[in-house]
């Protein structure tokens, strides 16, 4: 195969199969296929923007033998003597094993159905395991009226809500897709190809920052669960995991017999995938008191800050309103400042939400649709939080801070999502401001500079004023900041083994949750992942 780097194209002007006629310098008549690898948006020269593709070109040589098909492009390229043009074997997923029948054995129980817990069940399901997937939330379109209840009323469903139910909290967010794991064995366009085929536009396939928007993530997590029971397997709603049983080994070690759901009914067991997401601080204190290891590992807070997105779009394209490309992104890092700070989930036409899930405390997220058609973007300026800061070596430390800063946010709001100026934020004035910003939930105008410490304040403040060198306007005394983003991923890592168990044999930690993943797509391949190990196993 034949693949051509940086293939320049004015957007809106864009003739790809001339372009890479003139690029391998074809004759007249040649026939030829191609896929698009990539696409990625070059705005250097704005308001002249660019698209920049990678393709995949199979020349047609009429010939059927694959060796000599090869030697034909190698001999092509090397005449070209382009550095862009080079010779690349694509790779396509399968995965590796099948159910057998013959073998009786307990069917493997998944816990979760966020990305992780999602493909993991497709896998197994497709491949014969019939896996029974349990969620203690429920399923997406109901959570999604129970959340529009929470955000127009303010009661909150404490086990299904942004964070918890069908799809994970993925589901309620800007339905990003990119991410910076590797894709040598291919899984991670495997991972796409299914969401295509369950209703995702087939863009996402090539797309450098692929998204789907809440809209479109709802449809799609549903046919998802209909693939998996079609294929043989079973998502239960309303089935929170407890606990566990134990037995003993052959080899004497400590394993999974079987769940305790809701502390009733028991189901038994033998592989148990842990794919609960980073929210499920009652799993975790569970799972602690029953001696599964598990260590702290550093995220990040910070707050949520909200510009008009006309700002953004003059800042990356020149224009107020870009026609083909729409709403504008950014993503922003700052290196000078201590802590670090950086931006995270940026939302463009997009939405401040409430992503509560525990009573007394608060805490927020980003949220877009599909079209990203909203006047304001947002997103999280965060800085990190290390294991050491605290005086404490205790695994689930993490989650004690989370839920510290939590209640400040909710006392400091009222119940209400707390909100500031940033010009009130710097001189730590509370004033009776009148504000608008974009909010999915309630919100009220209070001191969000009382919820961290200083020293995370000042570096805050440090980063806003860096960025605001990038994109003016964004450091603007006015802009409106929220909080608090506390849940940007998981604060706690359960350790696995090689063959992805944990020190109980049978149990397969997985996905963001369990500390190894930081996406949808992360945990997505992850999930494909561990569905490799169980059915390695079985």
């Amino acid at each position: 195969m034949i693949r051509i780097n940086q293939l320049k194209l004015t957007v809106g002007n864009e003739n790809l199969k001339a372009k890479i006629i003139k690029k391998l310098k074809l004759k007249r008549g040649c026939d030829f296929s191609y896929e698009i690898v990539k696409r990625s948006v070059d705005a250097r020269k704005k308001p002249q923007i660019f698209y920049s593709y990678v393709v995949d070109v199979r020349l047609d040589f009429g010939i059927e033998d694959e060796i000599k098909q090869v030697m034909l492009e190698k001999e092509m390229i090397y005449k070209l003597a382009d550095s862009d043009v080079v010779f690349f074997q694509t790779i396509e997923y399968h995965f590796p094993y099948q159910a057998d029948e013959k073998k009786p054995t307990t069917r493997p129980i998944i816990i979760g159905t966020g990305p992780a817990g999602l493909f993991c069940g497709y896998m197994l399901a497709k491949a014969g395991f019939k896996p029974i997937l349990l969620e203690r939330g429920e399923a997406v379109e109901d959570r999604a009226k129970t959340v529009e209840r929470f955000f127009t009323e303010g009661i909150l469903d404490t086990e299904s809500n942004v964070q918890f139910g069908e799809g994970g909290a993925g589901t309620f967010s800007d339905g990003k897709l990119n991410t910076q794991v590797k894709d040598k064995d291919g899984i991670k366009k495997a991972v796409l190809s299914i969401l295509v085929e369950a209703g995702a536009p087939p863009e996402i396939l090539y797309e450098q920052k692929p998204h789907l928007g809440t809209d479109k993530l709802r449809k799609i997590v549903a046919e998802m669960r209909k693939q998996i029971m079609e294929y043989g397997g079973e998502v239960r709603f309303g089935q929170k995991v407890t606990g566990f049983r134990y037995g003993e080994s052959e080899i004497g070690d400590r394993k999974i017999t079987s769940v305790i759901i809701n502390n009733e009914s028991e189901l038994p067991g033998e592989q148990i995938v842990l794919a609960i997401g980073h929210s499920a601080r009652d799993s975790f204190t569970f799972l602690y008191n029953d001696g599964i290891k598990m260590e702290a590992k550093p995220f990040a807070v910070g707050f949520r800050v909200e510009h008009p997105q006309e700002l953004i779009n003059l800042a990356q394209y020149g224009v107020n309103v870009h026609e083909i490309l729409g709403a504008a992104d950014y993503k922003l890092v700052s290196k000078s400042c201590e802590p670090i700070a950086y931006s995270f989930c940026m939302c463009p036409g997009g939405y401040i939400v409430d992503a509560s899930s525990e009573e007394g405390r608060l805490t927020i997220n980003g949220m877009s649709y599909s079209d990203r058609a909203g006047d304001k973007a947002n997103s999280a300026i965060v800085m990190p939080v290390l294991p050491d800061e605290l005086d404490s070596d205790h695994p689930l430390w993490g989650i004690e801070y989370q839920r510290e800063i939590e209640e400040k946010a909710y006392q400091l709001g009222q119940g209400k999502i707390p909100v500031q100026l940033l010009g009130d934020f710097k001189n730590e004035q509370t004033n009776d401001a009148r504000l608008n910003p974009c909010i999915k939930g309630s919100c009220r105008y209070a001191p969000v500079h009382e919820i961290l410490d200083d020293k995370r304040n000042q570096a805050f403040l440090k980063a806003m004023k860096e960025f605001g060198r990038q994109i003016p306007g964004f450091d603007d005394k006015n802009t409106i900041i929220a909080g608090i983003e506390s849940r940007t991923s998981s604060p706690v890592r359960i350790l696995r083994d090689r063959s992805m168990q944990a020190n109980v044999r049978g149990l397969y930690p997985c996905g963001e949750g369990a500390g190894y993943a930081g996406g949808i797509m992360s945990a997505a391949i992850d999930g494909v992942r561990v569905a490799e190990a169980v059915a390695k196993t079985r």
